[in-house]
């Protein structure tokens, strides 16, 4: 008869793991000393060293980004209407504080606090560019949901600090001052010289219109809603084309402000399509109201859209000119840098109870290592696998 298994030992399982169990808790307690006294010594160790090292102090300041001021291209979609939200939609413009992001970590904006902190003496760089990296190592600058931006500086010296990060606000400001006003010249130098072309444009209309027997000056012009809107559009059409040609002048294809205004030049030339396209599937009736002169509506839609295009190439120059006198957008800041009481770092607390954990947990796994050696030493087969070991890695047996 076969010898019954022991309910509590089925194959021997239980009895295995229970035994294993076992001589884990065995070693942890003949270690137990070990695993609580060392890691409390490098704890205090940690914490002792920390007090030799140097106090960081961070100082933060909170500002609002400078609102976009309306260029000549938000003036147009206002007249336009409908067309407005449009070309707002498909122009996807990009959050402003992203831009003023990158404004502030720019070589110009480092460039200027090296050499107002005289940053190359004090972090002891061998030339400006060492000096900027390291003043953006010490300098993060983030943009919230809220819109606004944050700049925080470190050093061990709270004023320093302080002084720093509102130094960063002050050099952006300047910064965007002279961004806006190389923008606005660029814009007023194109705007004027394109504005003597289409004035030459507009006499040799008049002078076109004159030659029908029509006396301009004295002509009360009140040409049909059709002509009039075709006219115009065509007009808007050519102001929009001029606008677009000067904005690619100083910024690239992917500027917000380009694609907004690409937007309105196709949503202009889609409603000058249509128009075109129901002026021809209309029979012009007025054309025989002036035998004598059977060009006299070309060249009065002629004039009307070069009188159009003019005045609002005009109204275009003169906005230039405003915003050329600008000073620049203001920056609205909400919490001035001031110079932080408490350090930042080092954290000495967090620094002791993290180097205890990361000891008390190496320990304890060479606690375990050092007594699976122990037991291999006592089973002959595990006894010779270590003796391959030791003779692979040219150890002594």
């Amino acid at each position: 008869m076969n010898p019954q298994a022991s309910p509590s030992q089925p194959n021997g399982t239980p009895d295995e793991d229970e035994i294993s169990l076992l001589d884990l808790f065995a070693t942890i307690a003949a270690n137990l000393k070990l695993l609580i006294i060392a890691p409390l010594l490098v704890g205090f160790a940690v914490l002792g060293i920390s007090f030799l090292m140097t106090p960081i102090y961070t100082a933060q300041t909170k500002f609002l980004p400078p609102m976009q001021q309306q260029s000549a291209a938000a003036a147009m979609l206002q007249q336009l209407g409908g067309l407005a939200g449009l070309a707002g939609a498909a122009g996807g413009i990009a959050d402003p504080a992203d831009q003023f992001v990158a404004f502030l970590g720019s070589r110009s904006v480092q460039d200027s606090l090296v050499e107002r902190f005289a940053l190359m003496e004090r972090y002891e760089s061998r030339n400006r560019e060492a000096a900027a990296r390291s003043l953006g190592e010490r300098t993060r600058i983030s943009s919230g949901r809220d819109g606004l931006i944050t700049i925080a500086f470190d050093d061990p010296d709270p004023a320093f600090a302080a002084q720093v990060a509102n130094a960063y606000v002050e050099e952006l400001g300047q910064l965007v001052g002279r961004l806006a006003l190389t923008e606005a010249q660029h814009r007023r130098k194109f705007f004027e010289q394109h504005l003597v072309k289409v004035s030459a444009d507009l006499q040799e209309a008049e002078q076109a219109l004159m030659a029908t027997g029509v006396n301009v000056r004295a002509l009360n012009i009140q040409p049909g809603a059709a002509l009039q809107a075709v006219a115009l559009l065509r007009a808007q059409v050519t102001a929009q084309e001029v606008q677009v040609a000067s904005m690619r002048t100083h910024l690239s294809e992917a500027a917000p402000e380009l694609r907004q205004a690409m937007a309105t030049l196709g949503a202009l030339r889609g409603q000058l399509n249509r128009l075109d396209a129901q002026e021809r599937a209309t029979p012009n009736t007025a054309a025989g109201t002036n035998p004598n002169n059977p060009g006299y509506f070309a060249r009065l839609r002629e004039f009307t859209l070069q009188q159009t295009l003019f005045e609002l190439m005009v109204k275009q120059y003169e906005m230039a000119r405003v915003d050329e006198s600008r000073e620049g957008a203001s920056i609205q800041v909400l919490d001035i840098a001031q110079a932080p009481e408490q350090r930042s770092s080092p954290r000495r607390a967090i620094m002791a109870t993290i180097a205890s954990l990361a000891t008390g947990f190496a320990l304890l796994l060479f606690v375990f290592v050092r007594e699976a050696v122990r037991n291999a030493g006592n089973d002959p087969e595990s006894s010779a696998k270590m003796a391959k070991i030791r003779r692979s890695l040219g150890l002594p047996a």
